[in-house]
């Protein structure tokens, strides 16, 4: 697993894990990253720092803001770029994106995961070709904007899905 800081366009810092760095430009590409906070799409990684550990027999430093080099107080951001604030979420973020997750898995305990199958199956059940069951899978941006142009009902989940057999 690797994890990654990751900001959005509106400036929300959130992180996100991935199998591997392509398991992240591959989930990009499809549109399956999204911020929690405002559910868009438009999402980078941010600057990380390496995780190095200290030497188990030296005392780690921890730099106080006085301490700082004052280039690091005068960075400056590229042009469209928002600053990220580098801050715990509050507890009523925190609460409201457990009770959200609870939700979600609440909805799709009863649900059947179709994959890559999604829009064809969810149009099938539009058009009556198929029974209505609720079904959750993958679509391009594409792909949902096409079933929404055509009256399917369809709405993004707040929280990636895995498929079954990704599932440790």
């Amino acid at each position: 697993m690797i994890v990654f800081d990751l900001h959005c366009s509106d400036g929300h810092r959130f992180e996100g894990w991935f199998g591997s760095s392509s398991d992240y430009e591959a989930q990009l590409a499809r549109g399956l990253v999204s911020c929690p906070e405002c559910g868009t799409s438009e999402v980078s990684k941010s600057v990380m720092a390496p995780a190095v550990s200290a030497k188990g027999n030296r005392a780690v430093a921890v730099p106080t803001p006085s301490s700082r080099p004052q280039s690091e107080a005068q960075t400056v951001l590229p042009a469209g770029a928002h600053p990220i604030a580098n801050t715990p979420m509050p507890a009523e973020v925190q609460k409201a994106l457990k009770s959200l997750a609870k939700a979600q898995a609440k909805a799709l305990k009863n649900s059947t995961w179709v994959g890559k199958d999604f829009a064809a199956r969810s149009r099938a059940m539009h058009y009556g070709e198929q029974d209505q069951a609720p079904i959750h899978g993958q679509a391009s941006l594409a792909e949902a904007k096409a079933l929404l142009d055509e009256g399917v009902e369809v709405a993004p989940l707040p929280f990636p899905v895995a498929a079954p057999d990704e599932l440790n």
